[in-house]
Formats: structure tokens, C-alpha cells, sequence
């Protein structure tokens, strides 16, 4: 009797990375200690500075070494009262064309009373014929402290490379003690090039992030706009809803990072992840 031969779509299905981290951390001895780390397949989180007495730093690793379309990712990151937590990532993700499916990311964040969280991953890299789908949503208590920013970088210049197709799709959520504070979904697909080219798009800017600070007022508006001579790209912020909320373009991924930089530094985001200044 002869063995069945799988399809195509079986045998792309079975080589798909899934990964999940789930990670709780709590306040403990002055400080911030895990209390849970689950890790499960091309995912893994590593802790730099051990057992130090200010915010307890986390770097996401993929051990994938980038996402295609089927490729699937979670991330569950809870941080409990007083605690204080900064979560980057080991290198920019990078997003490789895919065949028809979407490569998918799914972030959980929950910040309890008193805690405070920096999200800041670094950039992530979409290459043309990529598919992304991300959603992020955001659960804090009312006094706790958040700063969000997510970076991405439709093609990397400096290697000539340029996205003409693909599909990205990104939902944000936040809550603050239940109440929707903030919402968005941004949809790119499937002639990237030209929406970008807009000057209601891109402006001919490959490289985009927003910056999100909880809870934030017209002083961190301030705060950046006083640096607006500095910044290599374009840069707009206003604040509502007790945060802040800061987008920024530019022609490439460089530019974009020193631009980042300094609207977190504008807004307080100190120290940075010592991964973003190698």
C-alpha cells in the first residue's frame, strides 16, 4: 500500500514557527522580581540584569530568526502592583515575504496598581510581499504608567531594498480600569508603495512609529515639540484622555531610531534599553 504524499499546504503548515511567552512580574525586596515565565516554541525572553533593584529588563528572543506568512507569535506580559518592568527585543524583527497566509503577532500587556511598564521593541522590518498582522491591547489599572512604541520599516534602504506589495494590518487597544481610552487600526495592502508615495500617507517616508505615554498631558507635548529642530524626520504630538501620543516618519530606519530617541528621552523614557544604543 502506498503512503499518502502530503500536500504542499500540509508540509508549509508543519514548518510554520508558533511561539508564546507569558511573563509576570512582581514587586519584591525594593524591587521587581518574575513571579511566572512560560516559553514555548521559537520564542524565548531573557533577563540581562538579574535580580537589579529598579526596573527588571526583558529581552524577547526569536530563535526563528525572523516571520513568514503561517508564522504565529504571542506575547502575555503582566506586571503587578508597584512592580516595574522593560521589555525590548534582541535584534529588529523582520518580517520575509510570504506565499498567502498572514504571519501573525499577538501582545497582551496588563500593568496592575502602581506599575509601570516600557514596551520597546526594537524596529520591525517588513520586506516587500510580507503579510503582518499585529494587535496589541493594553489592560491598566489607573495610577499605573505605561510607554508603548512599536517601529516599523517598509524595506531596509541601506541594503536597496524597497516594499511595493504586501499587507499590514495593526490594532491598538488600551484600557485604563476598564474605560477604552484608546483605539486604532491601521491597514496597508496590497500596493504599499504608492500610499506611502502620499503625502497624506508617508510622504515618501519608509520608516514609521508612534509613541504612546501613560499617563501623559500637555507638558510631554511640550517636551517634544521643543525639540522639533532636531528631529531628521517629521514628527506630530498631542495628548487626550490622559496620555500623550507621538507618530513619527522618516526616509529610513536610522533616521527613525535617532528621531525615537529622542522623543523618549523627551518624554521620560529613561533609561533606554542599553540594546538600543549598541
Amino acid at each position: 500500500m502506498l503512503a499518502r504524499v502530503p500536500a504542499d499546504s500540509e508540509i508549509f503548515a508543519g514548518n510554520r514557527a508558533v511561539g508564546r511567552v507569558a511573563l509576570a512580574v512582581a514587586a519584591a525586596g525594593g524591587g521587581s522580581r518574575r513571579r511566572r515565565v512560560h516559553e514555548a516554541g521559537s520564542l524565548r525572553v531573557r533577563f540581562p540584569n538579574g535580580a537589579s533593584r529598579g526596573a527588571l529588563d526583558a529581552v524577547l528572543v526569536n530563535t526563528a530568526g525572523g516571520m513568514t506568512g503561517g508564522d504565529r507569535f504571542e506575547i502575555d506580559v503582566a506586571v503587578g502592583a508597584g512592580a516595574r518592568l522593560t521589555v525590548t527585543t534582541a535584534a529588529a524583527e523582520k518580517i520575509y515575504r510570504s506565499l498567502g497566509p498572514d504571519a501573525q503577532i499577538g501582545v497582551k500587556l496588563d500593568i496592575g496598581g502602581g506599575g509601570a511598564l516600557a514596551w520597546l521593541p526594537q524596529e520591525t522590518i517588513l520586506f516587500d510581499r510580507a503579510r503582518l498582522r499585529r494587535t496589541i491591547d493594553v489592560n491598566l489599572a489607573g495610577d499605573a504608567s505605561l510607554v508603548l512604541a512599536e517601529a516599523v520599516v517598509f524595506g531596509r534602504s541601506a541594503m536597496g531594498e524597497a516594499v511595493t506589495t504586501g499587507h499590514f494590518f495593526d490594532r491598538w487597544r488600551v484600557r485604563v480600569d476598564g474605560t477604552l481610552v484608546f483605539a486604532e487600526a491601521i491597514r496597508l495592502g496590497e500596493a504599499i508603495a504608492p500610499r506611502l508615495a502620499r503625502r497624506a500617507g508617508g510622504g515618501a517616508g519608509v520608516a514609521a512609529a508612534s509613541v504612546l505615554k501613560f499617563p501623559g498631558d500637555d507638558a510631554g507635548v511640550a517636551a517634544v515639540r521643543a525639540m522639533a529642530k532636531s528631529f531628521a524626520g517629521e514628527v506630530g504630538v498631542s495628548a487626550w484622555n490622559g496620555l500623550v501620543l507621538a507618530r513619527l516618519i522618516s526616509a529610513d530606519g536610522a533616521a527613525l531610531r535617532r528621531d525615537l530617541v529622542g522623543v523618549l528621552t523627551a518624554l521620560g523614557a529613561l533609561p533606554l534599553p542599553r540594546l538600543w544604543l549598541n
